[in-house]
């Protein structure tokens, strides 16, 4: 009798041991990156790339009200592997369709929830799944990284001081700091994509996707300096008009919960994208391969297009009858250069209106006047508007201009990425689309695939772009831009604002608020409208200026914004890139680099092979180095066997339309 009440205790404690830990694993579908999933006491996972550890054992959790953890003593009731290799077509992206291939694994639990894991050749990622009757309270989210070694990150920090009592209120702008993971900087956050170089060649990118309904992912140190683990801005109660001169709201009061939400809801990707050559980075799909496809049926009115930008030139025109400024006749000069230079887009920014009520007009701005003219030459007018603005009457707003034949709207100061904030993101994107207008959002944090689900929104901030260059003196800018194409732009476009005609060396180079210059060469802002995605692309500095550099501009004015095909040609980050574009029969090549200058060597192996092109090529001139300027234009016939080496000066660049 004994001996039968020890083996059925026995029984029991392995059927109890055995719902408590159990080892699921998957793999990608080259094979190369291996995911081992441990349910035991907590939920782990553990990421391997060609057998070399990429992520040591990190928990995930998420914590509803009531103190229920999902991923605290968890029991599997079963699991689902399944492998998808499909495709969808991307109409205003790098690329005419995105290739979708992963293996999946979903382990469904008891208490209603599961977890969906995907690994792709490219990279992990998982996600939370919650199938409740009721409505629930998120109460916080376990996102931990934990690494076996003291790995450099490239991260950026939390740096904005205008809110210092509330790190969770930020432009999402900030230059990557290169640090050791355990000197990750005390008492801050950091906010994605950030990178984690393994010094052998590979490096990881840490973002997030379908951030709906949900706050953004923020980072910080965990206690054992081995890693990160997860911080989010609680939802806002209290809110009062402040902020950047009353632009944007101050949270006077937050919950103790993230979000209440639907309880039956899938949760935002967690995700890892994994490379050898840091040039794949550059021509990643991770974020709209785990994103919602679009909410819009008809997306013909959408037109992607360049815009000539009025703000960061300060309006500065010359060799004009009549005073330049926020004016009507200002407004006239830059519609007759758009549509001259077949630019497609006019924005009207601060000023226009009041900027707490934009019913109401900048009475030395005729906006019916300028629509009328701007129609008859085949340019369309964008406005520009504070989020808080907007957000007093987004309905009357929208219905209003549209009536009056406005194209879309710019909306700023949004710096916030909790729920309230998100959800507002969303409700405008709809509310816009409703309107056919389109959309992009300056002051605004990282995109996490809703320019998929919702394609009017055209661009996005959260990129410390050209204009700080009005104010900054000692940012290294050439670094940040050979650094964002395989960091930040991997999240989805980018509203950077290239296109200075006042280009300067290192030494060179100062603020100017009515005459702004860039750092770095003619040829690499000539290279940044190709390298950096932005369906909807600015042209920062003023139309004299451009009508002064015509030629620069004549080449700027012919490279579209979105594409058919992208190819990562080489590229080392923090150092250099250089990336080629197809768009119908043409392609367009852009390269730079940093304060070093370089010798790089173009394969055109990408062309059609039998075939000759004709290559209109800007490189930086002999005199470069000195004079920022300076550029040499030339015109030759390539093909696919081609080879051609180019001497990239100290922040310079290479660019080529190839046709």
């Amino acid at each position: 009798m004994k001996h039968l009440i020890i083996a059925f205790c026995l029984l029991l404690f392995n059927i109890s041991f055995s719902q408590k830990k159990q080892d699921f694993i998957l793999t990608s579908p080259d094979g190369k990156t291996e995911m081992k999933i441990l349910v035991n006491d907590k939920i782990s996972w553990t990421i391997s790339h060609e057998k070399e550890l990429i992520l040591a054992p990190s928990a995930m959790s998420v914590t509803l009200d009531e103190n229920v953890i999902l991923g605290k003593n968890a029991v599997v009731l079963n699991s689902k592997k399944e492998s998808v290799n499909a495709s969808f077509e991307t109409p205003f992206y790098k690329k005419k369709s995105v290739q979708n291939k992963y293996n999946q694994l979903t382990l469904n639990f008891k208490n209603d929830f599961s977890i969906e894991y995907r690994a792709f050749d490219d990279g992990v990622a998982y996600r939370f799944i919650t199938k409740k009757k009721k409505n629930i309270t998120v109460k916080n989210e376990e996102v931990v990284l934990n690494f076996d070694q003291d790995y450099n990150t490239l991260m950026p920090y939390v740096r904005d001081l205008r809110n210092p009592k509330d790190p969770f209120i930020s432009s999402f702008e900030s230059h990557y700091e290169n640090k050791k993971i355990s000197e990750f900087a005390k008492d801050t956050l950091a906010f994605l994509p950030f990178l984690i170089d393994y010094k052998n060649h590979k490096k990881a990118i840490f973002l997030e996707a379908n951030v709906e309904d949900y706050p953004g992912l923020f980072v910080t140190n965990n206690s054992s300096k081995s890693g990160f683990e997860s911080r989010f801005s609680k939802y806002p109660l209290k809110e009062t008009n402040g902020g950047f001169n009353y632009l944007n709201k101050l949270i006077t009061e937050r919950a103790d919960y993230l979000v209440k939400t639907e309880g039956t809801r899938n949760f935002p990707w967690r995700i890892i994208v994994i490379s050898e050559n840091d040039a794949a980075l550059a021509n990643n799909d991770m974020v709209q391969k785990l994103s919602e496809p679009s909410k819009i049926k008809d997306v013909s009115w959408i037109k992607p297009g360049k815009v000539a930008w009025d703000w960061w030139n300060d309006w500065n025109i010359y060799n004009v009858d009549f005073k330049a400024g926020i004016n009507t006749q200002t407004y006239k000069y830059y519609i007759d250069f758009a549509s001259k230079n077949k630019v497609e887009y006019v924005v009207l920014d601060e000023g226009w209106s009041v900027e707490t009520d934009i019913m109401k007009h900048n009475p030395n701005v005729d906006l019916e006047v300028l629509i009328a003219y701007a129609k008859e030459r085949n340019v369309g007018i964008i406005l520009w508007s504070s989020w808080m603005a907007l957000n007093n009457n987004i309905d009357g707003v929208f219905e209003n201009y549209a009536k009056l034949g406005i194209k879309g709207f710019k909306v700023d100061f949004i710096d916030r990425d909790d729920a309230k904030m998100v959800n507002s993101v969303y409700d405008i994107a709809q509310k816009a689309a409703n309107h056919t207008l389109l959309l992009d959002f300056h002051g605004m944090y990282k995109p996490t695939g809703i320019q998929r689900t919702f394609p009017n929104i055209l661009n996005f901030e959260g990129v410390k772009g050209l204009e700080n260059n009005k104010w900054t003196p000692n940012d290294d800018v050439p670094t940040y831009d050979c650094s964002i194409p395989f960091i930040r732009m991997m999240a989805g476009p980018m509203d950077y604002t290239p296109g200075a005609m006042r280009n300067a060396t290192k030494s060179e180079f100062k603020p100017s608020h009515s005459n702004p210059m860039s750092q770095g060469t003619r040829c690499h802002q000539l290279a940044l409208y190709t390298i950096f995605e932005a369906p909807l692309q600015m042209m920062a500095d003023s139309p004299s200026a451009y009508m002064k550099e015509q030629e620069s501009t004549d080449f700027i004015a012919k490279i579209p914004t979105t594409f058919d095909e992208t190819v990562a040609l080489d590229g080392e980050v923090g150092k250099h890139i250089a990336i080629t574009r197809r768009k119908a029969n043409i392609w367009y090549l852009g390269a730079i680099t940093n304060w070093d200058s370089r010798d790089i060597t173009i394969d055109f192996s990408f062309l059609e092979k039998g075939k000759k092109f004709q290559a209109e090529i800007f490189s930086d001139g002999l005199n470069a180095d000195k004079a920022a300027t300076d550029y040499k234009k030339e015109i030759i016939t390539v093909d696919s066997t081609t080879k051609l080496k180019y001497k990239l000066a100290n922040g310079g660049g290479l660019a080529m339309i190839i046709k």
